[in-house]
Order: C-alpha cells, then structure tokens, then sequence
C-alpha cells in the first residue's frame, strides 16, 4: 500500500508518497494548483500500485480543487482535520514546520491509520451553494449588529430613543420602521420645530411612501417623544451626513441579507429532506437552513454519535487513575455556525415548553437533577441532533429507494 501525502496551501500543493516503514516513493515536490498540473498529478497516483490513497488535510477552500480533480479521476481521497495530524506528532520530538515535512507528516499518518480512514465525496452543488450562502449570511448578520449598534450609538447624540419608539416587525425585505423613520427624521429638531398637525400629515404621508401603516395616536407619541430631548450634535449638515450615511449602509446589507436567505429557502426546498426538517418543532425559515447548510448529508456520518462530535455539543471526558471530573466541557471542535442554529432551537423549546416534545421532556428531567442551565441546553442540543439524525437519515434512504424504483 502506498499513501501520497499532500500539504495544501492557496495556490500550491507539495506533495510526497511514502510505502510501509518509512520508505520514500516519491520525494516531495511542488504542484501548483492549474489544470495541467493537477491533471498530471493525478496521472502519477494512477500510475503508483493500484492500492494508493491521497490523503490532504482541510484548508478551508483550498484543497477543494485538488481533492475534486483527484476523485475525478477515479482515485481514493480522504480530508482530514488538521488538529489529527497536529496531535499524531509524527512520531519525532522535534518541532519542525516545513511544507516537506508537514507533507511527509501527512503520508506518516495515512499510513498509520489506513483502515480508518474515510473516502471523500464531493458535496452536492445545491449542498454547496447553499453552505456558502449560509456563510455569507453569517457574515452579513455580524455586520448588521455591528451597524446597527453604530446607528443607535449616533441615534443617541440626535434623536435619543429612537429606536425604542416602535414595535413592528421586520419587514420581507429586511427593512426595519425606525431605521426607516430616522433616515427620515435624523434629528429630533425636524419634529418638534413642526406642529403637531403638520407632522402627523407628513407622518401619515411616509407611511404611505413606505408601506407602513398609519395610526394618529402613534403620531402623537412621537411627537411627544421628540420634544425635551437633549441632543449633543446639532442640526446641521454633518449630523445628518453621519445619519443618512450609516442608515444607508444597514439598509443596504439588510436587503441584501433577506435575498439570501430567500435564497437560502429556494435551495432548501430542492433537497428531499426539506419538509422533515422543517415539521420539527423549533425550527423555522431561518434555522431550518443553517442546519441544513452545515450537516449536509447527514448519510456520512456512520452513526447518531458523529454528527453530535461534529457539531462540538458531545460531553468531554477527563479521568486519569483515581480522578474523574463529572463536569467537563463540550469538545467545542465543530461548526460554531451550527452550534448557533442548535441554541436557537432549544431556545425556542425552552420558551415555549411544549410538554410533549421529547427534546423538551429531556431538557426538564436534566433541569430536575439540579443541572445548571447551560448543561441543560447542550444535552438538549445533543438530543435534538439524534433525532434530527433518525428523521432525516430515514427520509433520505426512502427517497432514494424511490428514486431507484422510478429508474428500475
């Protein structure tokens, strides 16, 4: 058996193959990442002993076009998390960082665990499309609080509170009515200069403009609310630069925000497993794609206990002789995108207490034991997560089979 061991970096690869007992097949060399020399690579493994695997470690994007171009050409590829091949040590004390070495490394180690080690396949495009989708959405929502902080924190030196001044809900488009309002009335001034007539038939009129509904009482509090406030940045054209600039801007990524995850929900309804995640209870338009987006097809996962050790929510364990701690904390090695979503869900079950629910049931015998809460809501997230794994799995194999009937 022959393990071709390859170091993965943005535009380059080294690459080093390596028999049983330490015996060099192929010293390590570069292959940057064209389609000529990849497709050259993969030439060379076809051309090892027919029992050769290629084993690389998982470099966020980067390994994807050498693992894809291998597996392409018919040849076992495994992806590995990197923290294995940093624990493994290689078998030597001495600390050395080089692409060669670490490339031998990763031979050493394939070699070392042949039998374990898992075949890689290509994630689904519409998989992948909405994993990057949710990504970018994740990425979007730390802008949006960090804006929208930013607003209020300007919103306190014009127009103090405003922000507290209304309760409707977001709108499809992502649009929010007080943000909308202070883009118009950046400065309490424009107010209470007014009368309150004439500010209830301009108020009346935005709502028009902008779809929102119209209540004269809602007027009349506002324009109490805006009159007495002190304000430390006046009136004048800097001020409502400053406002009208940083409302834009989280307008702008809060439009943008709500086309992904309507997105999000087109692509999810292409996958077989859509209605069964979405009829578990807890899970809604929003959670229900990111957990989608990052356990993917759960049918890699060999059992209900591994896609718990990938989420990071499995208990840890920490014994040695006569010490056994009883409270350890979660492994915490998995997405911390999913571990959100999961929070989300057993949030929801924690507020709305359905008593027949057995992730709920579960939730309320660990909280009887006299579990602290945060214990309590990680065994819940566990729980969750293996019957998500039943269902889900379930429903896949039976669209499969009907798939292979309708083919047959």
């Amino acid at each position: 058996m022959t393990v071709v061991g390859i170091d993965v970096s943005k535009s380059k690869s080294m690459v080093a193959a390596m028999k049983p007992g330490g015996k060099l097949v192929a010293a390590p060399y570069e292959v940057r990442h064209s389609d000529i020399e990849l497709s050259h690579l993969a030439l060379d493994v076809l051309c090892m002993e027919p029992d050769t695997r290629v084993v690389m470690e998982a470099t966020g994007r980067y390994h994807e076009p050498v693992a894809a171009q291998l597996h392409s050409a018919g040849i076992f590829v495994s992806i590995l998390n990197p923290l294995l091949i940093k624990q493994s040590g290689a078998g030597s004390l001495r600390k050395v960082k080089s692409d060669p070495k670490d490339a031998l490394k990763i031979a050493k180690y394939g070699l070392d665990n042949w039998s374990t080690l898992r075949e890689y396949t290509p994630m689904e495009a519409i998989r992948q499309q909405l994993k990057l989708c949710a990504r970018q959405c994740d990425l979007y929502n730390k802008s949006i609080v960090m804006l929208t902080n930013n607003l209020i924190s300007l919103s306190d030196k014009t127009f103090p509170g405003v922000n507290e001044l209304f309760s409707s809900p977001e709108k499809a488009d992502g649009h929010l009515k007080w943000v909308d309002f202070y883009r118009t009335f950046w400065h309490c001034d424009c107010i209470n200069r007014m009368s309150p007539d004439t500010f209830g038939e301009r108020y009346q009129k935005w709502c028009k403009r902008k779809g929102y509904h119209f209540s004269a009482d809602a007027a009349d509090a506002l324009y109490a609310a805006s009159c007495g406030l002190y304000t430390t940045l006046p009136r004048d054209n800097n001020a409502r630069l400053l406002v009208t600039v940083a409302a834009d801007q989280l307008i702008a990524l809060r439009e943008n925000q709500s086309k992904l995850e309507a997105e999000m929900l087109n692509l999810c309804k292409q996958l077989p497993e859509y209605e069964t995640v979405m009829a578990m209870y807890g899970v809604g338009k929003s959670t229900g794609p990111h957990l989608m987006a990052e356990l993917g097809d759960i049918r890699r996962f060999p059992h209900r206990s591994s896609i718990v050790a990938f989420a990071g929510v499995d208990p840890g364990v920490v014994g040695s002789g006569k010490m056994q701690l009883s409270s350890v904390a979660t492994s915490k090695r998995g997405s911390p995108q999913l571990r959100k979503a999961l929070f989300q869900v057993v949030s929801t079950y924690v507020k709305c207490k359905p008593e027949n629910e057995a992730v709920y049931q579960f939730y309320t015998k660990k909280r009887d034991e006299g579990k602290p809460f945060f214990v309590c809501t990680t065994a819940a997230a566990n729980k969750f997560l293996r019957i998500y794994y039943a269902r889900v799995k379930e429903c896949l194999n039976a669209a499969e089979s009907a798939t292979q009937v309708e083919e047959g």
